[in-house]
């Protein structure tokens, strides 16, 4: 609940910050020269959340805000960019190309089935208009258990109380493939369909004993549930993932280090990118001067400060791991930063 409050707060201090600028422009500033640009993240409780606020920030300029050269935003020009919470990957690309959002953040396995119209979106039309902003960060997928449970292995997972996040979520067709790997199925567990935070607070009531979750670490809603309540990471290691790793390329080795999270030891396991997307459609130089704003020095200086995985999202590794089209937009800036011939 606290999450919850606190991101509702967030939005209105935002929201009224917003209108206050708006008002101070005066009346020389027209209402049309401000637009709105929409970031969908995921649950609250995630990664995506709280990173798609710092990057929303880092891209907005309303109208009567200082310029860039007086130390003021330096994001594009009228630009008023929200985060806006979701379940995931898998609602994230379709909302996108069906105009919901303007843009959002997906994990790149999810984004490339999306566009080809395989994996978790076999016998759906490929969304061909799906364009890459940037690549992010890697992910990591977290098993957690309560310490209660026993659980020490992906294989104690069997007759065990399992969330598996929302089926249109990044994390439920992740969660699948390791299960699979490990000889079991969603009919060998007793399977909840709960977001991040929902996840954590039945884990700590006891109402399941262990979730999945995709995202960086530290995710704000298992970093709380550590605080209150005895868990561990399971690694997610050994045979059965050289396996995965040879079926499925967009996974990486990869590991949970130790205090991640408050009193919890680090883990082996798996990991794939996280990606901003966009669509087709949107006007080349919207998301040409979305790039540039992205990448420009003083948004490093908020990536740095805002949540700790920013410090992973650099211009350097901006197009790591992309397996579908970059936007003309985004294509355009890092070519003339000299990043693509």
């Amino acid at each position: 609940m606290e999450i919850r409050r606190s991101a509702l707060s967030g939005a209105i201090r935002a929201l009224a910050i917003a209108a206050l600028l708006i008002i101070g422009a005066g009346a020389g500033q027209a209402e049309e020269q401000i637009r709105y640009f929409t970031i969908g993240t995921a649950g609250i409780g995630g990664t995506y959340f709280p990173l798609a606020g710092d990057i929303a920030n880092a891209i907005s300029n309303p109208p009567g805000s200082l310029g860039c050269e007086e130390g003021g935003s330096c994001g594009v020009p009228g630009l008023i960019a929200v985060a806006q919470s979701s379940h995931g990957s898998v609602s994230n690309v379709s909302a996108i190309v069906e105009g919901g959002l303007n843009s959002g953040f997906s994990q790149s396995d999810v984004a490339y089935w999306a566009y080809s119209g395989t994996g978790t979106f076999e016998g759906r039309e490929p969304m061909r208009d799906l364009r890459v902003i940037a690549a992010l960060y890697p992910e990591h997928v977290h098993l957690i258990a309560s310490k209660a449970s026993g659980i020490a292995s992906v294989a104690d997972l069997k007759g065990k109380r399992v969330s598996l996040d929302k089926t249109d979520s990044g994390t439920y067709p992740d969660a699948l493939l390791v299960l699979e790997a490990f000889g079991l199925s969603e009919e060998s567990l007793a399977v909840e369909h709960f977001k991040p935070e929902d996840a954590a607070a039945a884990l700590r009531e006891d109402r399941i004993d262990a979730l999945f979750f995709v995202g960086g670490y530290p995710a704000p809603a298992i970093s709380e549930l550590a605080e209150t309540t005895e868990i561990v990471l399971v690694p997610i290691n050994g045979g059965q993932v050289d396996g995965m790793l040879r079926e499925h390329s967009f996974f990486a080795r990869d590991a949970i280090p130790d205090e991640a999270y408050p009193g919890v030891a680090g883990v082996d396991t798996i990991a794939v990118g996280a990606q901003w997307l966009t669509r087709l459609e949107l006007e080349e130089d919207l998301i040409y001067q979305i790039t540039r704003a992205l990448w420009n020095p003083a948004t490093r200086k908020l990536l740095d400060v805002g949540h700790a995985k920013g410090a992973s999202v650099t211009r350097q590794t901006a197009l790591d791991g992309i397996g579908i089209p970059l936007h003309p937009g985004a294509e355009r800036f890092y070519r003339e930063a000299g990043m693509i011939r």
